[in-house]
């Protein structure tokens, strides 16, 4: 049986000019596929229509694959590709599913990578104090620089006098206390009723 591995070899030798222009085509299922990379490998079961003796690795990139949208493998997941023999190993061409439809692909997205930022709770404009976008971002022109604590363009938020009173009497007692006043002075109080 050695001397039969040494002598296919040989011959693979003597093909291998050929075969680094040629391409092939397989059937098999996804090993493995890293969405967040955009990478992974194929297990090859069946090598131009005849079925192999040992499943072998075949190298796939996302951008290889026929498929709408985000470009992915499931594990396990059925395929049939056209590949070449490259100074790496084995690589995709072109990968589809069974019969030549699109990709079925991982439900699975990278982490951190959305179109939209998410950003956190206390994350605004610098500018006008909105959430949406930063100051940089900002369409208005610049605004008057204004406390962060208490929103007053008299004073920075080094020298509040309202965070100051806050964090001296490290009460929160007062400082609801304070915002009551605040909205008491923003609306008027209810008219008396009257008795007929």
């Amino acid at each position: 049986m050695a001397e039969g591995a040494c002598a296919k070899t040989e011959e693979e030798e003597g093909q291998n000019t050929e075969e680094d222009s040629q391409s092939y085509h397989g059937v098999g299922v996804c090993k493995w596929f890293n969405v967040r990379m955009g990478f992974g490998f194929l297990s090859m079961s069946t090598r131009e229509g005849k079925c192999l003796e040992a499943p072998v690795d075949v190298f796939v990139h996302q951008s290889k694959l026929h498929m709408e949208g985000f470009r992915s493998l499931k594990e396990g997941e059925a395929v049939e590709f056209i590949f070449k023999k490259s100074s790496k190993g084995l690589e995709c061409v072109w990968v589809t599913g069974p019969g030549g439809a699109h990709c079925v692909g991982s439900e699975r997205r990278p982490k951190g990578k959305s179109t939209q930022k998410r950003r956190s709770k206390g994350d605004r404009c610098y500018n006008c104090g909105g959430l949406d976008h930063h100051a940089k971002e900002c369409k208005l022109p610049p605004q008057p620089k204004k406390c962060h604590f208490c929103q007053s363009v008299t004073h920075m938020v080094a020298s509040c006098p309202i965070k100051a009173q806050q964090s001296s009497s490290g009460s929160q007692v007062k400082s609801s206390s304070l915002r009551g006043e605040d909205e008491e002075q923003n609306h008027p109080p209810p008219p008396p009723e009257t008795t007929n």
